[in-house]
């Protein structure tokens, strides 16, 4: 079948067309208008002028869609859409756009959550992977563990306190001057310097449970620069870039192994936009070959938000029943 998706739930808009059901799930197209040139003028998301970039967007984005896949709105089975949870102004535009798609076309709704979006965002890079497994889904708003018992039903075992992983790079790249997204440049800094420079305090909460927080983690690298620059004296960005990184690795790693053994998986599924970060993806990959565990990272190009992890989740929730109506709203969290 033919999924029509749309995602609105931050500063990325996004149409996409995606054959699912029939062999391996195919992207037809996948369109993505960036906004990170608008908000880089701000230093970060700027909420209310994401929401106009959206509407301003979203129309001719999706016309393209349609020109790149060589099909018309005849053609499609359904349309799934990103309702939860994003900036509430974002995600109403998406919400609205695809709720009147779908009535104009007599076609069934389905609205998709956008953290499960990401995890689906694996299935088309390893079609044979299936559930039960664990997922990882670490972004820039969202750090959580996930015990995917099946397509459709999703149990969040560990979590963030308070900043998410991408958060927290961002801040840390912010106070250091780098140009925002803050992530990709902390990635490239990381390569150059000496990650064991640093020793900063780890992100996994200490006791019986899979949470982190990554505000402590932040606030001492923060601390740390800003000592330094009252007593007039320089620092190494490089050195902060990759002792920081190499804390997150640590501390990652070590509530995935805690997470391992209480439920002994044998599948890691790791989601989001950080799983971008070379470095992290280095750590879980020495982490899943020390366990003996596969490991599933989804292409580079399917980790940020976009509406094809949207289609692909979208399918299994249909054919579990999942639709929306003309009532359907955006719920930010």
């Amino acid at each position: 079948m033919l999924i029509f998706a749309m995602e609105s739930s931050c500063d990325e808009t996004s149409a996409s067309i995606c054959r699912m059901g029939e062999g391996e799930p195919q992207i037809l197209t996948n369109r993505i208008a960036s906004q990170i040139a608008t908000h880089a003028l701000y230093g970060g998301v700027v909420p209310e002028i994401a929401s106009r970039a959206h509407t301003e967007a979203i129309s001719s984005l999706t016309r393209e869609a349609f020109e790149e896949a060589g099909v018309t709105p005849a053609d499609i089975d359904a349309v799934a859409v990103t309702y939860t949870p994003g900036l509430v102004g974002a995600l109403i535009v998406g919400v609205n756009f695809a709720k009147s798609f779908a009535y104009a076309n007599d076609l069934p709704l389905i609205p998709v959550n956008h953290i499960r979006g990401h995890i689906a965002a694996n299935y088309f890079t390893h079609p044979d992977l299936k559930p039960p497994y664990f997922a990882l889904v670490a972004s820039g708003g969202h750090t959580s563990l996930i015990h995917v018992k099946s397509f459709t039903e999703f149990e969040t075992v560990g979590r963030t306190r308070d900043d998410a992983i991408g958060e927290a790079f961002d801040k840390v790249a912010r106070v250091m001057g780098l140009p925002y997204p803050g992530g990709a440049e902390m990635d490239k800094l990381a390569s150059l310097g000496n990650r064991d420079a640093i020793k900063f305090p780890s992100a996994a909460i200490v006791g019986e449970n899979l949470d982190f927080s990554f505000s402590g983690l932040k606030t001492a690298v923060i601390n740390y620069i800003h000592n330094l620059e009252q007593k007039g004296l320089s620092y190494s960005r490089e050195d902060v870039a990759a002792s920081f990184t190499r804390t997150v690795e640590k501390s990652v790693c070590r509530k995935l192994g805690d997470a391992l053994e209480l439920y002994g998986f044998d599948t890691l599924v790791v989601a989001g936009g950080v799983s971008a970060n070379s470095h992290l993806r280095a750590a879980l990959e020495r982490f899943a070959k020390q366990k003996k565990i596969r490991l599933c990272l989804p292409e580079r190009s399917l980790c940020g938000d976009n509406a094809a992890m949207i289609a692909a989740q979208g399918y299994y929730e249909y054919m579990d029943g999942v639709r929306g109506g003309c009532d359907l709203n955006a719920i930010p969290s």
